[in-house]
């Protein structure tokens, strides 16, 4: 991130988006991370709401407590993926730092590949998870619902979103893998 300095004497960070390795793919991911960041304000603004009920009118509610769960749970399976689309993982880079950059442009495209292959398989295994939270054993859709006094949905949304956002990791992944294969090794990274 470069860091600007605008006359009035603040500064502020340029947001570099995602790498141009992620392809349109991580440009959609990249935009689509506004929703998650102001999920997690709304839950912000969920808890207060509730705070305020509580203590001060004595009159809890039975949805914020699961709600906020379930908001910020969504935006932490989301991250991950945004966090591919930017390069910004963490990464050890006790020896990367140090290699050529020819050694280095392998070690991404292996790195792609290795992550590609470990979410498709959390893809699978949550495969797996959403047939026994989304189906019931006739066939028929049903989401798996909390239990609670209010009983909501989420469970069975979030196995259902990891399913689908671990597909697409896993897709992201293979692209990455695939333009740092492409890229000559004299061309600067990302």
């Amino acid at each position: 991130m470069t860091e600007k300095e605008n006359p009035g004497g603040a500064r502020h960070h340029d947001d570099p988006g995602s790498i141009a390795e992620a392809g349109f793919l991580g440009r959609i991911i990249d935009k689509t991370g506004i929703v998650f960041a102001i999920g997690i304000v709304l839950s912000m603004a969920i808890l207060i709401n509730e705070v305020i009920l509580r203590y001060l009118f004595n009159a809890p509610t039975i949805w914020a407590h699961e709600t906020t769960i379930f908001i910020c749970g969504m935006a932490f399976i989301y991250g991950g993926l945004y966090c591919a689309a930017r390069d910004q993982h963490i990464r050890v880079v006790l020896i990367y730092d140090y290699v050529p950059p020819r050694v280095r442009r392998i070690l991404n495209i292996a790195i792609s590949i290795i992550s590609a292959a470990a979410c498709g398989m959390f893809a699978w295994a949550s495969w797996i998870m959403v047939q026994r939270a989304a189906f019931m054993p006739d066939g028929t859709f049903r989401l798996e619902r909390s239990g609670s006094a209010w009983d909501p949905v989420y469970p069975g949304l979030v196995k259902v979103s990891l399913f689908i956002i671990m597909s697409i990791m896993c897709v992201q992944f293979l692209i990455l893998a695939y333009n740092y294969a492409r890229k000559k090794p004299g061309e600067a990274q990302s």
